[in-house]
This record gives structure tokens, sequence and C-alpha cells, in this order.
């Protein structure tokens, strides 16, 4: 995939409606790894697509399976601040949703997914 599309200041697709009060860009997820920042970077893709490409760093917990997981991902992230990511943010914005229901308030989807870090954080990195 070679379409890159034009990215407003915040590094979004222009006409992109950003829902603050659940959603992080790449651009701050970027700003926070590199600042050191304390939080949980969680991939929740399936395994062959975290396999084919990841942000370093994160940890997978697949959305289909976070049923089983529910419990322990509360007792290891309900005071940890977590961004969830996918392909492209609707995933991660069920995870996010899971999670604070679930008791983890602090939990956010980074929109446009891997595929927009691709675009924007990470040029190079493989899209799909």
């Amino acid at each position: 995939m070679n379409d890159r599309p034009a990215l407003n200041d915040q590094g979004l697709p222009e006409g992109y409606f950003l829902k603050e009060d659940w959603e992080v860009t790449p651009r701050q997820v970027k700003q926070m790894l590199d600042d050191g920042e304390d939080f949980v970077l969680i991939d929740c893709r399936m395994e062959a697509e975290y396999n084919l490409v990841h942000i370093d760093g994160s940890k997978l917990h697949i959305l289909q399976k976070v049923g089983q997981e529910l419990p322990d991902l509360v007792d290891d992230y309900a005071d940890s601040k977590v961004v969830c990511y996918c392909h492209k943010g609707a995933r991660s914005f069920q995870m996010a949703a899971i999670l604070r229901d679930a008791g983890v308030p602090d939990a956010w989807t980074m929109a446009g997914g891997i595929d927009l870090w691709a675009i924007d954080i990470e040029p190079g990195m493989t899209r799909y």
C-alpha cells in the first residue's frame, strides 16, 4: 500500500474527527515513548497481524480473547495508563471500552491504528 493521505497538524487524515476523551494520536504515542512515559501499549490484533508488523514494546492481547484474560488485565493494568491499537482503530476502540468498563479507567485507543503509525511515524513499516 503506497497511498499516503494528507495529514493535518496533529498527524491525522484531513477530516478525521478525534474523539479526545477516547483517542490519542500516533504522534502523542510516539512522544510518550520518546519521553519514557510509564504506560502500557497493547496491540489487540490477531497473532498473525502482530507477527507481520507491530510497534516495538507493545504487548499482544487479542481482542477476541479478552474475555478470558480480562481479570488478569484488570489486575495488571487498573492503575496504569493503557493505549490500545489495532489495524485502523475499530478493534482498539472496543478494547479500550472493555477495559474502562472492567476497571481500567485510563484506557485509550490510538487513532488510525498501526496503519496511521506506519504512514506518519514509521514510513518504512509494512502496511497491509
